[in-house]
């Protein structure tokens, strides 16, 4: 029987019920997608604990998995059954086998990129793609900072950064994050349990900083990521796992060199149906030229999603992570 993992109310991993589904039939613009992996994001706890407010429950969590279509609702023409498809937008509802989804939603992988693979660099390629191409678009001689760079989206903005000629420094919690983040093109790494970063960035930058850091950790790493930044420097907070930033006075920003401060969301980014196929287009391409490799960190069953999220929240992760239906 299919399975969906459904949660009643907002709260902790405990939440996560597993629950038997049938299979949906797709309406008018939708497919029907039977999942062969399911991708987690940090978004998902966000989901879960209530910080993002659902529309109604009970709720299924997820945004993002690649699958089969297996039918097509009137009026799809841009799928077919058997086409592979993936996403990383849309409504959540990604943890079940199966799932019906507006076909604007969803894009093509292309043949030469397996599922698993599709499945952990929707949500985390397309958000490096936005920072790297978008938010501070990186040329040949900048010096960046990532933080969780051995996370899913930190392995990702290393190796891209690296490929478009920047010298990426990184900060890992452990010895062996930090191993992984330099063999996916992190040049430096700082494990931030042992020393200030911030000292750290100045240091290895012989004072001037860097030219952008892409945050996703917040609260705890915030204010000291704005002393890493030189004059004219870009804060791009993209996330906060730590907790929210607390309110900050705009004036601190120009004391510390006139710099920029932004707060991008994916979905934004992917609202254009031509936007989202052309990121993800740029972004598979990267993948079938081995120039992005996909490290899959960890997978979990369907079932087991609540214990892949306490994992991930006590930062025992690293890469990306699946669920497997």
């Amino acid at each position: 029987m299919p399975l969906a993992v459904e949660m009643l109310r907002p709260g902790g991993p405990e939440v996560l019920q597993v629950t038997e589904k049938g299979i949906p039939e797709p309406g008018p613009g939708e497919i029907l997608l039977r999942h062969a992996a399911i991708g987690l994001n940090y978004i998902d706890t966000y989901h879960r604990s209530g910080l993002y407010t659902l529309p109604a429950y009970p709720a299924v969590l997820g945004m993002e998995a690649c699958g089969v279509v297996e039918k097509c609702g009137e009026g799809v023409t841009r799928f077919a059954p058997g086409d592979v498809a993936a996403y990383a937008h849309g409504p959540t509802g990604a943890y079940t086998t199966y799932r019906t989804l507006h076909h604007r939603f969803a894009v093509k992988v292309p043949g030469g990129i397996e599922a698993k693979a599709a499945a952990a660099i929707m949500v985390k390629g397309l958000t490096a793609h936005y920072l790297l191409r978008k938010t501070f678009p990186v040329q040949r001689g900048d010096e960046l900072l990532v933080h969780a760079a051995a996370g899913g989206v930190g392995l990702l903005l290393c190796q891209w950064a690296k490929h478009l000629g920047a010298t990426v420094i990184g900060t890992v919690g452990s010895a062996e994050k930090a191993a992984l983040a330099r063999a996916h093109g992190c040049d430096e790494t700082i494990l931030y349990k042992e020393e200030k970063f911030a000292n750290k960035v100045r240091q290895l930058t012989r004072g001037r900083g860097v030219s952008v850091v892409y945050d996703s950790v917040g609260k705890d790493t915030f204010m000291d990521s704005l002393d890493c930044l030189s004059v004219f420097g870009v804060m791009a907070l993209y996330g906060q796992s730590s907790g929210s930033v607390p309110p900050i006075d705009p004036n601190v920003l120009a004391r510390k060199g006139s710099l920029y401060l932004t707060r991008p969301s994916l979905m934004h980014h992917l609202e254009d149906t031509g936007s989202y196929e052309a990121a993800s287009a740029e972004l598979f391409d990267l993948v079938l030229k081995d120039v992005l490799k996909v490290h899959i960190g960890q997978t979990y069953g369907l079932a087991e999603a609540a214990q892949a999220h306490r994992d991930l929240e006590a930062r025992k992760t690293s890469g990306a992570t699946l669920l497997l239906p």
